[in-house]
């Protein structure tokens, strides 16, 4: 443990982390740093440390970043066989991925869940250190898993360390920077008898590497020893210590200098493999006498990474090519179930220009990646192929089949660019759709919906003459982009190229034409249209694509209730099937719903189990959408610090990339609350801000109220003409009532704010209460304040229920004003409001008699973690079992 000479502090935290997991604490950390600067010794000293704890191991191998899993399937190799513990869903989706299964997982995403189940169960009744070294080098369909699992622990006594080099990716996660060693602990790793001169020369140029004082004294001469030439050239720490290396192997025998390069080509470290590619077990013995290698058992690792890269590197370019050959044809004979993949990619790394034959391996093996859900791997094998194509339309299809994987990973930037390599002369209408798809999502997904539109509108016109129904689907989703863009221009011209095509009987297209009109300023014709869409939804059976954009229609219908219903569907569909990318998608229309409905708990619990998945996924446009959107809910309850912070995070990071619906559901959340705040100009300001073209005419009652309260009337002629008109259209109890307070408010007429009562049905129940908080404030200023009482008390009493403290306290201060003592808070009215969001969602899946495991699989979290919420809510709640659970959340229903 020498190299760990300055290392108190780090090694404190591991410890620390440690003594959480023995606890039942989980935790995780991203050790970063420059090779040699003590990764590995820290791992080292974890698992030195781990004593009564179940240790993981999985090391990083550049050359195997192509194959999908393959670093998952190292670290879990002792625990597969409790794969089948898991919920069936995760064990096929994980028997898959690490090719022990036949059916391909829905999700990288359900392969993370999967992983951090089986972390649980292997965890058992103890704990568990898992630990990670040279993460830079894992395949990226193991490392998605890996870091979803990381994220996600809370109560397992799992411990994740990742070692990686400066740059890896770990958002989410806390990290650990490793810098050199200070001059003290770097004088003790040197060797005692060197020349004072000497010693202050390596501590000034190794930067306080550990692994440079401990390698580069071993290489000096005799005379740099002496202190009578320079010990080191100015060259990176990295390179002198490889230097130092690539001179160790030099002065190797050559069997065990090819054994050594055999051995960095292959990575896998079988022996077998080693072997029958050439590599003798004698000089293997060499190399590993010379410490450059350890032979554990069947299995050969490089004692340092800089060690294989040495041995690759210094070795010249014909070699490395003969070496590459020979594990290609080794590998025809061996029985593991990557071989195949393995072989096809030596294969790739020995061609010296295009290859029909090897191409079509390359394709072959993306195509058994796919199988497993490594999308990384798919386009990587997809890419090299493409590299190694001659022909220039098949070469397009692959680098469209790359682009679609890339996509289809997170990996938006280079999908881009893969889609951009493909060339026109691509035929095949599948491939021209999925190259526009490709551009126009990443577009969408980092948030410039608008430039996804234009992408869509530019590439239809090429497919539109060889499929029909692939353009169409392709217009309804550009209709879908200026909603969000609030781009009128663009709804008109995919309007227009929508019905200049042959008509496809499907209520998407008319709903798609619907909006565009609802944009275009005709209410009217706009609601006939998407009223018929989503009318006609359920005979069409449209799946979680056309169920989400039907459900965005029913928000722009005023049917709330339905909304709720629709996208409640969609959650458990996508949570059933592990469609984690539409996922954070449904989360953000329910918990939308949610809110219109007034459930604040559970819409303010949705969206942030949306807002941590599209935080995943690297959805820049979604993180924006659902931040603007859950300020709008917290807009009604009392933490007006958060909403605030929420909507002006939100709305500069929209109106920044041009994403006008998310920035207007964002000051639409501001004007909210400065309206409940009672600061009606603030308020009017940020409404009047609201582009016509979004969702300006929801907001429209709020406008109304400001401008009115704000002492200018004249400033509610509009937005009142503008919520009349769609209120006359949608024909909706609700919008109709809202409709009736509105011209109350600005005509001060008590017949129609009775109206407005008596209009209102079940359906948002904060409205009602705004509309009676309205009226008895208009009772009191009129001086009748018996009768203000009674709609004032009424209003309280709803804005307890719901938990809207802002409204809750004006209706008291109302209250006040008319000479009575409102009661107290009664947040006990919702007897789940003592619990956190993530305990509400928890509690009310265990009253319906989920089981851990349920839940866990419905919440992303693991089983351990769902027992966990439940141990502290039980107390809050004052139950003993889940038995007595039911009868609670029926009550919380009744008041939400």
């Amino acid at each position: 443990m020498t190299v760990l000479h300055g290392r108190v502090g780090e090694q404190a935290t591991i410890e620390r982390l440690l003594a959480a997991a023995r606890s039942g604490r989980s935790g995780s950390l991203v050790i970063q740093g420059p090779a040699g600067i003590g990764k590995s010794a820290l791992l080292e000293h974890a698992a030195g440390r781990a004593e009564g704890m179940r240790v993981l191991r999985g090391v990083g191998v550049e050359s195997e970043a192509m194959l999908p899993f393959a670093a998952l399937h190292l670290l879990l190799r002792t625990g597969l066989d409790q794969i089948h513990t898991l919920p069936a869903a995760q064990a096929t989706a994980l028997n898959a991925a690490l090719g022990l299964g036949d059916t391909a997982p829905e999700s990288r995403f359900l392969v993370g869940l999967a992983t951090l189940t089986l972390l649980t169960e292997l965890a058992g009744d103890g704990a568990l250190l898992c630990l990670v070294d040279d993460a830079q080098w894992f395949d990226q369909a193991s490392i998605d898993a890996l870091m979803f699992a990381a994220r996600r622990l809370e109560a397992e006594g799992v411990v994740m360390l990742f070692a990686a080099r400066a740059g890896f990716p770990a958002v989410g996660l806390p990290e650990l920077r490793l810098g050199g060693l200070d001059r003290a602990a770097a004088a003790a790793l040197l060797p005692a008898d060197l020349p004072p001169q000497v010693r202050q020369r390596l501590i000034d140029e190794s930067d306080g590497n550990p692994l440079a004082l401990i390698e580069l004294p071993a290489a000096l001469s005799t005379e740099q020893r002496a202190g009578r030439l320079s010990p080191v050239g100015a060259m990176p720490v990295a390179d002198r210590v490889q230097e130092a290396f690539q001179a160790q192997i030099a002065a190797l025998p050559e069997p065990a200098r090819t054994a050594l390069l055999i051995a960095a080509a292959d990575g896998s470290g079988e022996l077998e493999t080693l072997v029958a590619a050439g590599a003798t077990l004698d000089a293997l013995g060499a190399a590993e006498r010379s410490r450059l290698i350890e032979v554990k058992g069947t299995v050969v690792g490089f004692r340092h990474p800089l060690i294989r890269t040495a041995a690759y590197q210094g070795a010249p370019a014909t070699r490395r090519l003969a070496v590459h050959r020979a594990l290609a044809d080794a590998l025809t004979r061996s029985p593991a179930v990557d071989a195949a993949d393995r072989r096809a990619w030596h294969l790739a790394a020995a061609a010296l220009g295009p290859d029909e034959d090897i191409a079509r391996e390359l394709a072959e093996a993306a195509e058994r990646a796919r199988t497993r859900g490594g999308h990384a791997a798919i386009a990587a094998a997809y890419e090299r192929a493409a590299e190694l194509t001659a022909d220039p339309v098949r070469r397009s299809g692959r680098l469209a089949a790359a682009a679609l994987a890339a996509s289809d990973a997170g990996l938006m930037d280079r999908a881009a660019a893969l889609a951009d390599r493909a060339t026109p002369d691509v035929d095949d209408p599948d491939m021209i759709a999925a190259l526009i798809q490709v551009r126009a999502h990443r577009e969408f997904e980092l948030g410039a919906p608008l430039a996804a539109g234009r992408i869509i509108m530019a590439g239809v016109p090429r497919l539109a003459s060889r499929s029909t129904e692939r353009a169409t689907w392709l217009l309804v989703e550009a209709i879908r982009c200026a909603w969000f863009a609030g781009d009128t221009q663009l709804a008109e011209e995919a309007a227009a190229s929508l019905r200049a095509l042959p008509a496809i009987d499907s209520p998407l297209v008319s709903g798609a034409l619907g909006l565009a009109r609802l944009m275009g300023g005709d209410i009217g014709g706009g609601i006939t249209l998407m009223g018929e869409a989503v009318d006609e939804h359920h005979r069409a059976g449209l799946a979680v694509p056309g169920l989400t954009f039907t459900a965005s229609l029913c928000f722009a219908l005023g049917r709330a209730a339905l909304g709720e219903e629709i996208t409640a569907g969609v959650v458990a569909d996508c949570q059933r099937n592990g469609m984690i990318g539409w996922l954070a998608n449904a989360l953000l229309d329910h918990g939308l719903a949610q809110g219109w409905r007034g459930r604040y708990g559970e819409a303010t619990a949705t969206l942030n189990a949306g807002l941590r998945l599209a935080t995943d996924l690297g959805h820049e446009h979604r993180v924006s959408h659902l931040t603007c959107s859950l300020a709008w809910v917290l807009a009604h309850l009392a933490d007006a610090q958060e909403c605030r912070a929420k909507a002006e995070a939100g709305v500069a990071r929209a109106d920044q990339q041009g994403m006008v619906l998310a920035a207007a559901i964002g000051r639409w959340a501001l004007g909210l609350l400065d309206l409940g705040l009672g600061r009606p100009d603030a308020a009017l300001r940020q409404l009047q801000a609201i582009p016509v073209s979004s969702i300006a005419v929801l907001s429209a009652p709020d406008q109304v109220e400001a401008a009115v309260r704000s002492g200018q009337p004249g400033q509610a002629a509009e937005p009142l003409a503008r919520y009349l008109a769609w209120a006359g259209h949608v024909r909706q109890p609700s919008a109709e009532a809202i409709a009736m307070r509105c011209r109350a408010l600005v005509e001060e007429n008590e017949a129609a704010f009775a109206r407005a009562v008596q209009l209102h049905d079940d359906a948002q129940p904060y409205e009602l209460a705004r509309t009676r908080l309205a009226y008895g404030e208009w009772l009191r200023r009129a001086r009748r304040r018996s009768d203000a009482r009674a709609q004032l008390r009424g209003a309280l009493e709803i804005f307890d229920r719901l938990g809207a403290e802002l409204w809750a306290d004006r209706a008291r201060a109302e209250l006040r004003a008319t000479g009575t003592v409102p009661a107290a808070p009664r947040k006990a009215g919702d007897p789940l409001s003592v619990l956190t969001p993530q305990e509400r969602q928890v509690v009310r899946l265990a009253a319906g008699g989920a089981s851990n495991r349920d839940i866990a699989a419905q919440l992303f979290l693991s089983p351990r973690t769902v027992g966990y919420h439940l141990y502290k809510a039980f107390p809050k709640l004052g139950v003993t079992s889940r038995a007595q659970l039911a009868a609670i959340a029926r009550s919380s229903s009744t008041h939400s």
